[in-house]
């Protein structure tokens, strides 16, 4: 198996992880969002509910600590794979701020004398809350 092959695949794996971890904190932080109403709604103090609600935002600090670690195994693995030579790999729907396009992927490739020119058959217009036509 080669080094691209084993890259792919470990890219594959850490995009399938962000993406859990945010799904995991979404839904936290959905639950929380939640407790207030529910406690209201139930009759119960603020006293019987207090419990829940620290267990919630513990979660919710726990899922952000971790997200933050797999961000930087993210820039760590990506750092590797430039030592190592490897391609780039594009897998996700997301880029990165800063990055250049994604390469491969399906996209059509951009016709580089259409790029930044004014097509003749659409109209420029401004857009709101800006002075220059786009």
């Amino acid at each position: 198996m080669s080094r691209q092959v084993i890259g792919e695949a470990l890219a594959a794996r850490l995009y399938a992880a962000e993406t859990a971890i945010d799904q995991a904190l979404a839904e936290t932080a959905l639950l929380a969002a939640s407790l207030p109403a529910a406690r209201s709604d139930a009759l119960l103090s603020a006293v019987a509910g207090q419990r829940v609600f620290d267990g919630a935002a513990a979660s919710i600090g726990a899922l952000a600590e971790a997200r933050s670690h797999l961000v930087q195994t993210h820039g760590a693995l990506a750092a590797l794979a430039r030592k190592l030579g490897l391609d780039t790999l594009a897998i996700g729907p997301t880029d990165k701020p800063g990055d250049p396009p994604p390469f491969g992927g399906g996209v059509a490739p951009i016709d580089a004398d259409l790029v930044n020119k004014a097509l003749t058959n659409k109209a420029n217009k401004t857009l709101p809350h800006t002075t220059v036509p786009c």
